[in-house]
């Protein structure tokens, strides 16, 4: 049974739903290019996030494909049977086409015709209505046409069936999660004591009908989306019944290399080795898409799994620079993705660099902790246990490991306490991070958006560099960010000419072209993201201009949203422009 390996489940996945008229979309960047209320792709939806909202795709309405994703969300879980950081999504989309029944037939029919499982062993839940929308009968009773009794379907709240949009506005709706049974005996009721934990969700279809407004309110949506989701790792775990994903081919040969190095055995069920596997993975990845660690952004995110890897490490007894040795058994397992294998280099550099400075950090911690031994006679407060953690990087156990050898005591209430406190000031602060830009389809995130373009090649030309190339944007209803490569800082008058040229282009009224082409058309003749991957047919959006002997100012393949005219930016002004990274320069600008 091919579908058992992860290249075989893929193929099948996508076999199946190219046979029902599904166009295959290649995975997109872990970093988004047109959604920038996020740090990172959590899903198979926020590459689609413009068409979602009704722009039409240029390779139409029904979409299948597999996503590489990145979720810090649940960065807690990890190490348990079922959480990660990088994941594969496999999903199936329709953009206004196919509806609730279609949606779910076609997940019935894969789940036990294709994977064969036993329709015994499966359980749905459905939307249970709220103030906010009715309840989900339509789910149900297609699923229950399709013979799963009526005892094991269930209808659970907001919080357990209902997809949010990923800023405070967009489309939004009910969802329908399917479970496999994972205990022994018979299957039990999914909403019992324990037995929650035997249900495992395998597959998710969200059915994005209502769309919520700025008041909050949700209104009934002008086009009706079907967005779904399989994890890979998940699936392939329940298809070859084992307990958890870390026995699958997704993670067995890093666990494998981890025991090596560690010298110990049998660590697939060891939460540390767990968290080693998973957190280098990610940070493969995530170096993959050109990010360095840092302390803001994406580059702490990466920097925070590093560190957090190299300690777990530690607490396997691994006391040797470890995380390059894993790089090589992560290539081995995804062959399709050969941006890894490309850029082996540059991932086994930052991994080697952050590493030797981490090491210096705990260097520090430990002269720290001394100081605070020669201090105390009975207990170091959680305080202090809190910021050895926080700020060399020091795991609790080894704070504890490290008090038992000098008699002295954790105070653990008041660590636990600090833990907390941090734990919710980190999610308001991540929380910021979804609260607006193209997912809410503003007005304002719209021009910018233009303007983003517009000073891309602004660049190129008041700096006579070709080779300038986007590194990064996220854009707010306040304010756009464009981060690129350039060696050093521009200059006043630089930056002013940049200021003057686009400007010059806004008040010269272009229009604003969007066409569909081939993709290897389009790449010979407007600019794209070097190492992005794209479908077979893309849009173009041309900024039209007679005085320029291309025909042009702007021509770049971009999925939108962006306004007709230039006209429409009124005023464009840069706020700040600094340095992010060696060789990375950052602008800031607004329009008026």
């Amino acid at each position: 049974m091919t579908f058992k390996t992860r290249e075989g489940l893929i193929k099948e996945y996508i076999k199946f739903f190219r046979a029902k008229s599904h166009k295959e979309i290649p995975s997109s960047s872990l970093i988004p290019t047109d959604d920038p209320t996020v740090l990172f792709t959590t899903a198979g939806m926020h590459p689609l996030i413009p068409f979602i909202l009704g722009q039409k795709h240029p390779l139409g309405k029904k979409l299948v494909g597999v996503q590489k994703c990145i979720r810090t969300g649940d960065i807690e879980e990890v190490g348990d049977e079922v959480h990660l950081t990088f994941f594969e999504m496999l999903g199936n989309w329709s953009l206004g086409d196919y509806w609730k029944k279609e949606a779910i037939e076609m997940s019935f029919e894969f789940l036990t015709k294709i994977l064969k499982i036993p329709i015994n062993n499966l359980t749905v839940s459905c939307f249970e209505g709220d103030k906010d929308a009715e309840k989900d009968k339509e789910a149900a009773k297609v699923w229950e046409s399709l013979g799963i009794p009526k005892e094991r379907i269930f209808f659970l709240p907001k919080k357990d069936n209902w997809w949010d949009p990923a800023g405070e506005t967009g489309p939004c709706g009910p969802d329908t999660e399917m479970f496999y049974w994972t205990g022994k005996g018979k299957p039990q009721n999914l909403t019992t004591g324990d037995n929650k934990e035997n249900w495992v969700e395998i597959w998710n279809d969200v059915f994005m009908q209502y769309n919520k407004d700025e008041k909050g309110k949700y209104n009934l949506a002008r086009q009706k989306n079907v967005d779904t989701g399989m994890g890979v790792e998940r699936t392939l775990a329940v298809l070859n019944g084992m307990k958890s994903i870390y026995e699958t081919s997704t993670f067995a040969p890093i666990i494998k290399e981890i025991e090596k190095i560690s010298k110990k055995k049998n660590l697939t069920d060891n939460k540390s080795a767990r968290i080693v596997a998973d957190h280098i993975k990610a940070s493969a990845f995530i170096i993959t898409d050109g990010i360095t660690p840092s302390n803001v952004g994406r580059g702490y995110v990466l920097r925070r799994l590093i560190r957090k890897a190299i300690r777990h490490g530690y607490l396997l007894g691994i006391k040797e620079n470890f995380t390059t040795k894993l790089v090589d058994s992560i290539i081995s397992i995804y062959p399709d993705y050969k941006e890894l294998k490309q850029n082996r280099n540059q991932i086994l550099a930052e991994l080697d660099k952050e590493e030797k400075r981490f090491n210096e950090t705990l260097e520090k911690g430990l002269k720290i902790f001394n100081e605070l031994t020669k201090q105390k006679t009975k207990e170091i407060s959680g305080k202090e246990a809190f910021l050895l953690f926080q700020s060399y990087g020091f795991p609790i156990e080894m704070t504890q490991e490290l008090a038992k050898e000098n008699k002295i005591k954790v105070n653990m209430k008041e660590f636990e306490e600090e833990s907390k406190k941090h734990q919710e000031l980190s999610r308001t602060a991540s929380a910021g991070t979804f609260k607006s830009g193209l997912s809410d389809n503003s007005e304002k995130t719209t021009k910018l958006h233009t303007a983003t373009h517009m000073l891309d090649e602004a660049l190129r030309i008041i700096l006579k560099d070709k080779n300038i190339k986007q590194k990064g944007s996220n854009i707010t209803p306040e304010r756009l960010r464009y981060d690129f490569n350039f060696p050093r800082k521009l200059t006043d008058d630089e930056l002013k000419q940049t200021e003057k040229l686009i400007n010059q282009k806004i008040k010269e009224s272009l229009k604003i072209k969007r066409e569909e082409m081939p993709l290897k058309e389009a790449v010979k003749s407007a600019g794209h993201l070097p190492g992005a991957k794209y479908p077979e047919v893309v849009s173009v959006y041309t900024i039209e201009d007679k005085k320029d002997k291309r025909g042009f100012f702007s021509k770049e393949i971009c999925a939108g949203p962006h306004v007709n005219n230039t006209s429409e930016l009124k005023n464009f002004k840069i706020i700040l422009e600094e340095s992010v990274a060696a060789g990375i320069r950052r602008i800031k600008a607004i329009v008026e």
